[in-house]
């Protein structure tokens, strides 16, 4: 069941080099390669960087990896129980997928406590590769389609707002609808506890739903809770002034983090890369003067730093907040006794993807990548020179372009090209990805 002779050596080359075709990206790194090893032996690192980025089936992976079906289903179940693939049923055939580095196979293998990693060690080069170094933040964050959006706590919204909430807007609705909860252990400050950082908040709060959590559940990873235990960890961390970020899509939310401002990834990657990650909420405080008497308080809950108390010529302290920097929690309102802060709906509303599919579309579109999504077959020679073929046509100078449509007559390439074009024109990218 091993791999050609000499494969051994690209392993985790070729893996990283799978990674780095998603969307999202994972940027070569010594501490990536460390990360892999950990995960990954020698065998499943080839294995896995012949996957496409779909779905896959035993009998799709036997056919790819030259074994048989059940050899290939035992291999792909021993991933799935380490949680680097997720496994589920499509049209009623069992399917994995490849989780992705985040929030996917980093976040789970924290999550799990039965010891079949060593967590302190994978905290020090996740730390490392995060949190020190730049490369992997940029990739996830170099696009307009972020992989996680804030939930505005709801009892902070106005009755007159109210009625105008969206479904996806609540996490509350999320829980409601979902199909299967589990809970796991918090990644970020579980890493941040192991490099003597972490904070007094709970880890036990992180919350997975619908096809994700079915699959974390199964092998073990996370635990399987009810609606009204997802819902009391709901109340319990927003108790705590927690803010909560989750899946940015509308429909089958797949996870809902419950963070806190010096631990969690995505709020100090927001802050660290100047508050440019477009992951706001539909809403924003507005200060009510009249009734801020300037204690600071809101202050000391902003989990961005988006608060500041100023002295006016008369002498009375207020609150102002940066709106460049707020991405509209509702945790200063909650915290907020005098009832000086309101929460209103944002003129610039934050699009939402509607389902993981438009999501990852999107991304792709952003980052030049849509090649890898059509042609996703990693292990055959034809769609590597299909994903080189497409990338160069939507790159293609005007005068070019024109030679090449008119050789082609493709609708297909011109449609490809129209929307990516159009994708980015809509987004105001200054870039010479697509002209």
């Amino acid at each position: 069941m091993g791999h050609k002779k000499g494969h051994e050596k690209n392993s985790y080359l070729q893996l990283q080099q799978r990674l780095d075709k998603s969307p999202q990206g994972a940027p070569t790194s010594k501490a990536l390669f460390e990360v892999l090893h950990v995960l990954f032996s020698e065998e499943e690192a080839h294995y896995v960087s012949l996957l496409p980025i779909n779905f896959v089936t035993a009998e799709k992976a036997a056919k790819i990896w030259k074994t048989t079906r059940d050899e290939a289903e035992k291999i792909l179940d021993t991933l799935a129980g380490k949680g680097l693939l997720l496994d589920g049923c499509q049209d009623e055939r069992r399917s994995y997928i490849l989780a992705p580095t985040m929030a996917g196979f980093f976040e789970f293998s924290l999550m799990r406590t039965d010891g079949k990693f060593d967590r302190k060690i994978l905290s020090e080069l996740y730390y490392q590769y995060l949190n020190v170094e730049d490369d992997f933040l940029f990739a996830i964050f170099a696009t307009q389609t972020p992989i996680d959006r804030v939930f505005v706590q709801e009892e902070t919204i106005r009755p007159e707002d109210y009625s105008e909430v969206l479904d996806y807007e609540r996490a509350s609705k999320v829980i409601e609808t979902a199909e299967c909860i589990t809970v796991g252990t918090c990644y970020c400050r579980h890493k941040m506890e192991h490099k003597g950082k972490a904070c007094d908040n709970p880890q036990d709060v992180c919350l997975t739903f619908n096809g994700a959590a079915k699959s974390l559940s199964k092998h073990g990873i996370a635990k399987e809770i009810s609606k009204e235990e997802a819902m009391k960890i709901l109340d319990r961390v927003v108790e705590l002034g927690l803010v909560q970020i989750g899946d940015n899509v509308q429909n089958e939310v797949s996870w809902i983090c419950n963070c806190c401002g010096c631990c969690c990834e995505a709020i100090l990657a927001y802050k660290r890369l100047g508050y440019n990650p477009g992951i706001y909420s539909n809403f924003k405080p507005i200060m009510v003067s009249d009734n801020c008497n300037g204690c600071g308080v809101c202050v000391e809950k902003c989990p961005v730093d988006a608060i500041e108390v100023l002295t006016g010529e008369d002498g009375k302290k207020f609150s102002v907040v940066d709106y460049s920097r707020c991405f509209g929690c509702g945790v200063c309102a909650r915290s907020c006794k005098r009832d000086a802060i309101q929460m209103i709906r944002r003129e610039d509303f934050m699009h939402t993807p509607e389902d993981a599919f438009e999501r990852v579309v999107r991304m792709a579109i952003d980052k030049g990548k849509l090649q890898n999504l059509l042609f996703d077959n990693q292990h055959l020679w034809t769609h590597k020179m299909l994903q080189r073929f497409v990338s160069i046509l939507l790159n293609l100078g005007p005068i070019r372009r024109k030679m090449a449509d008119h050789q082609l007559q493709s609708k297909f390439i011109t449609y490809t090209r129209r929307l990516a074009k159009k994708r980015i024109k809509k987004l105001g990218i200054k870039s010479g990805m697509i002209t």
